[in-house]
């Protein structure tokens, strides 16, 4: 395994040569090896001259890029998560303030499997701490005060340089701040997306202005800036996570809990889901006695994998729904299948049916959520690769010829034929504007509430069917 220590440098020739030593010095626990990606952000004062000769010393160990010009952290730090190789990756600035000697206890609670992302606190009590500016602390508490208040997290520092992250996690999180916002931005969807936080305790030997310390006041107001934006927006997911649309649709965490609030009822206690995306209803599923989250796309795959280490009972696994060698194994052993918005990419959904009949067990279920209307078929669809839209009569009919019973059938999402027709049949649009999900996320307390009265088929069609014999489960 492998961490990745990503250095944004900008013009410091005195300091950059000293940290980068004291990097490939830092004793690493779990004989993890360590790549290094500098990136030097459009320095003019004689640095990259010293980080060229580093890298031709180290061919094996780091990694150099260059930008013509100054973009600012936020954009070196997303150049270098490009390139990052590692299992894990660490963000450190190439001052001398972070030790990297505290890289073990950064990386632990990662290592264990604990967590998903840990930063390190310049204010939990540690071994030492330079002593300095007052304001500039009472500045950092404020923002991390403001940052914890729009993400409910309990930080005592969001405005660390020590942050570290699974790497296949972070390179699905898109950053668009280009300079110091980035670390209130990286807060804000940390906590918007639910992930795994520790903090533990670092030392700080903070330098003076007159020792060349970069971050000020203006820093400060464009970091409320950042968290006052990422507290009214979302988005959270690199669209090349899947489809821009699939991202879109992640972001809308209320409209998503809603699907699983309405669905969760028909559960049982072995669930095996079939194309579960980058794990958008997954967690709101959780805990089962044993939960499979199936998906084909590897990138999925690969995000699935890295939210379920060490999860008890959680299961990622690679499933084709239409190849019943994906099923082997599993013949009579589940007794709950969620496939949601994944019938209408197949052109023949009999024998996907057949493996779901054969995986549950006598009494099974399968749980059916696809889109409804043929006549509501435009661009969003061919986007999305849809090949048809159900009707409640179609989607019955697919499974009672495959043996189930459907014990209930019903619409979900009626308010949303407004949006897609308006923007899929009349604006021919390919995609839908994030501000509409966004408004329409922010609505979904008053959908539920008015959804059963509109006199309308939904946006969906959700089937639960039964597999024979066994006991009948009440939902």
């Amino acid at each position: 395994m492998k961490l990745s220590v990503l250095i944004p440098v900008y013009n410091e020739r005195y300091l950059a040569g000293e940290l980068i030593r004291r990097v490939l010095a830092a004793e690493l626990p779990g004989g993890l090896e360590r790549e290094l990606v500098i990136v030097d952000d459009g320095s003019t004062d004689g640095t990259r001259a010293i980080l060229k000769d580093i890298a031709a010393n180290n061919p094996q160990t780091v990694r150099y890029i260059e930008h013509e010009r100054n973009g600012g952290k936020g954009a070196a730090i997303r150049t270098a998560i490009a390139a990052a190789t590692g299992e894990f990756c660490i963000f450190q600035d190439a001052d001398l303030e972070y030790d990297p000697n505290d890289y073990g206890k950064i990386l632990e609670p990662l290592l264990s499997g604990q967590a998903d992302a840990v930063f390190g606190s310049r204010f939990l009590p540690s071994q030492r701490r330079r002593v300095l500016y007052y304001k500039h602390t009472l500045g950092n508490r404020f923002l991390t005060l403001c940052s914890n208040l729009a993400t409910d997290l309990n930080l005592t520092d969001m405005e660390t340089c020590y942050k570290a992250f699974r790497t296949e996690l972070l390179k699905t999180i898109p950053i668009r701040s280009r300079g110091f916002g980035i670390e209130p931005e990286l807060t804000a969807k940390v906590g918007k997306r639910g992930l795994r936080l520790y903090e533990v305790p670092i030392s700080y030997d903070g330098r003076t202005y007159a020792e060349g310390k970069k971050i000020t006041w203006k820093d400060g107001l464009k970091a409320f800036w950042v968290i006052f934006k990422y507290w009214l927006i979302d988005d959270l997911y690199d669209e090349k996570t899947g489809h821009e649309i699939l991202a879109s649709l992640s972001r809308a965490h209320r409209f998503n809990k809603w699907m699983a609030d309405t669905l969760r009822p028909f559960l049982g206690h072995r669930v095996m889901e079939v194309g579960a995306g980058i794990g958008n209803l997954t967690f709101q599923f959780l805990p089962r006695e044993h939960y499979i989250a199936s998906e084909f796309d590897d990138l999925h795959l690969g995000v699935l994998r890295n939210l379920a280490l060490h999860r008890s009972g959680l299961e990622v696994r690679k499933v084709d729904a239409t190849k019943a060698e994906d099923f082997a194994g599993l013949e009579q052993k589940i007794d709950t299948i969620v496939c949601l918005n994944v019938l209408e990419h197949i052109p023949d959904s009999s024998g996907v049916l057949k493996n779901f009949r054969e995986t549950l067990a006598p009494g099974g279920r399968a749980i059916i959520l696809v889109p409804q209307g043929p006549w509501l078929y435009c661009p969003l669809d061919k986007e999305l690769e849809h090949v048809k839209r159900y009707t409640k009569k179609t989607l019955r009919e697919a499974l009672t010829a495959e043996g189930f019973e459907v014990e209930r059938i019903f619409d979900f999402n009626r308010i949303g034929v407004l949006g897609w027709f308006l923007n899929g049949k009349i604006l021919r649009r390919t995609r839908m504007a994030k501000y509409q999900l966004k408004m329409y996320d922010a609505l979904v307390w008053l959908w539920r509430c008015i959804d059963w009265l509109l006199p309308w088929h939904g946006l969906s069609v959700v089937a639960v069917a039964r597999t024979p014999g066994g006991e009948r489960r009440e939902a």
